[in-house]
């Protein structure tokens, strides 16, 4: 077993280490054909499994051109800080092999790189489009998920506000959406370029789920978008529209028509 598999038995449940090496398909013979006898006996497992590998496979065809570049030295080397943080590592662990290097690149600085501009896009435009993809990754990631979509439920909804708005600095607010059909399923704290972001995540009762990801934008980078302007972006399947307001930018994304997310956008603008 190389030191990969070891360092993740410190780091995860029992048994989910084997579970991220079979999706990341970087276990032997013998060893993929327990887990699949394992997956044959427990569906929810297997459910589970299911929903990695679709969050593999979605952010592999998000920036499918990202696999092709070397990992910059800077990230190698956060990487290995954050290895040495075993709490923050095992947070990344769940996230699965690909998803995690893909959100370490999102969070630690990988929107600056040339790769992820826009070509012909200037820096303060840019920054805008970097947090419009972030807020993307983290949809792909946890919309997924199925025991673990948000850190805090909505049933703890005053607690999870004054958490993320001690950590964002900033007084946040939570929209509601039940009007569109919508109800908040909780939220989570991310990395993001320059500071915290939170993710706000909405169900209904179809089980589709949209994400509203908050966090500080540079001064630079908001006044070159507009303030309050709307913006809309399709990737990998995914629609989102951003905007900035204050300083503050806030994308909302899912799998839905324009026109439909763009409804629960302008009421959550409103809100705000």
């Amino acid at each position: 077993m190389d030191r990969t598999m070891k360092d993740d038995k410190h780091l995860l449940p029992d048994g989910e280490a084997e579970l991220h090496a079979y999706v990341d398909g970087r276990l032997e013979p013998a060893e993929r054909a327990a887990v699949e006898a394992r997956l044959a006996a427990e569906p929810e497992t297997a459910q589970m499994v299911r929903q990695w590998k679709m969050q593999r496979h979605a952010l592999r065809t998000l920036h499918p051109e990202m696999l092709l570049e070397p990992v910059p030295a800077h990230l190698r080397h956060a990487a290995m800080q954050l290895h040495r943080r075993s709490n923050r590592f095992a947070q990344w662990q769940r996230w699965g092999g690909m998803a995690a290097a893909v959100l370490v690149a999102f969070g630690l600085g990988w929107g600056g790189h040339a790769q992820w501009q826009d070509q012909g896009a200037g820096g303060s435009t840019g920054g805008v489009r970097t947090f419009a993809r972030q807020a993307v990754a983290a949809h792909v990631v946890y919309m997924p998920e199925v025991r673990h979509p948000v850190e805090v439920e909505a049933s703890q909804q005053q607690h999870l506000v004054q958490w993320l708005s001690k950590r964002l600095n900033r007084q946040l607010k939570v929209p509601v959406l039940s009007a569109a059909g919508y109800e908040l399923v909780g939220g989570r704290l991310l990395p993001g370029d320059g500071g915290a972001r939170a993710q706000f995540m909405y169900q209904n009762a179809a089980g589709e789920r949209v994400t509203l990801y908050v966090g500080a934008i540079e001064g630079a980078a908001a006044k070159g978008m507009g303030e309050t302007a709307f913006r809309f972006a399709n990737e990998a399947g995914v629609a989102s529209f951003y905007w900035v307001d204050q300083g503050f930018g806030y994308a909302l994304s899912g799998k839905l028509p324009r026109q439909g997310l763009l409804v629960l956008a302008e009421s959550v603008y409103k809100q705000l």
